[in-house]
């Protein structure tokens, strides 16, 4: 299998947990979320646009499942890559899933999108027709029981489709390790206490899912580690993407956090102070995200 290194996306997940879920029993539909997720597809989108057309699809794909589609990242970049496909949009939150139909509204595509409310740990899912390709990105490692939903994918798809796993390898990082100037290197101790509460919360995270997609009957045909580094000194996005991620772990982590990197921890998120995240000029995006694209054995 290829691997390779270039920018890609973090498409991805709560206030439990910290890297945005969006599908299964995990769903937290409040508006600090939804706006995560579309600041992730603002500051990414060119990002996003180069995995979908890395695909390795023998033929361009006409009906598509997107699950754990959000507030529609990863379902309008498909749209725009493949122009006469349908998507299915499936999420367990009926307000990312109301935003979503706005915005493909807005987009003038509402006729190709179909929004399906469901929770894919459920024993039944809902008719999702026989898609060409399944596109699951950052919602995988949330399922109870991933093995019953790779059953349940390889079952949905058409004969010869693929099925697109993308996941993270991580939350992403926003700071340089000097920072902040009072308790440098603060942003990896966060995210040490993050990665604690994850392997305890959901132990799939950061999984190998080659394995894990050939014990479900599928043929891993590729496979890349993709890296994100995007300078964001001039960008407003890259800044309220860095302030609301932080912000949404700081319930997770803080009991983790001793007290003097809470208050500097407090003091990045306070948009009153000269020191705000919202005020910094040295942030970046940086975080990994590996993808598998399987076929039916």
């Amino acid at each position: 299998m290829t691997h390779t290194h270039q920018h890609t996306p973090h498409h991805g997940d709560s206030s439990h947990h910290p890297d945005h879920d969006r599908v299964g029993h995990h769903e937290h539909s409040d508006g600090g979320q939804a706006e995560i997720l579309d600041l992730d597809a603002e500051v990414l989108a060119e990002h996003i646009a180069s995995i979908t057309a890395w695909l390795p699809l023998k033929s361009e794909p006409h009906q598509i499942v997107d699950f754990g589609c959000g507030t529609g990242a990863g379902t309008f970049a498909l749209l725009e890559r493949f122009p006469d496909a349908h998507v299915t949009a499936v999420d367990s939150s009926a307000g990312h899933l109301q935003l979503l139909r706005e915005k493909a509204c807005t987009r003038g595509v509402e006729g190709r999108v179909r929004t399906v409310q469901a929770d894919l740990d459920a024993d039944l899912w809902p008719d999702l027709g026989t898609p060409d390709l399944v596109w699951a990105s950052a919602s995988m490692h949330h399922m109870a029981n991933p093995d019953r939903a790779l059953r349940g994918v390889r079952e949905l798809l058409t004969p010869g489709g693929l099925f697109a796993v993308v996941e993270l390898a991580g939350l992403p990082r926003f700071l340089p390790a000097h920072a902040p100037e009072s308790r440098p290197g603060l942003e990896e101790r966060a995210h040490a206490a993050a990665d604690s509460f994850h392997a305890e919360h959901v132990p799939h995270r950061g999984a190998d899912w080659g394995p894990i997609l050939t014990a479900a009957g599928f043929t891993v045909e590729n496979e890349r580690t993709l890296t994100v580094n995007i300078e964001g000194a001039r960008s407003e996005a890259v800044g309220r993407y860095a302030y609301g991620s932080l912000q949404r772990i700081r319930g997770v982590i803080a009991p983790a956090l001793s007290p003097q990197d809470l208050a500097a921890l407090d003091e990045l998120l306070d948009t009153s102070s000269p020191n705000s995240l919202l005020r910094r000029e040295d942030l970046a995006v940086r975080t990994e995200r590996t993808v598998w694209a399987a076929r039916r054995a």
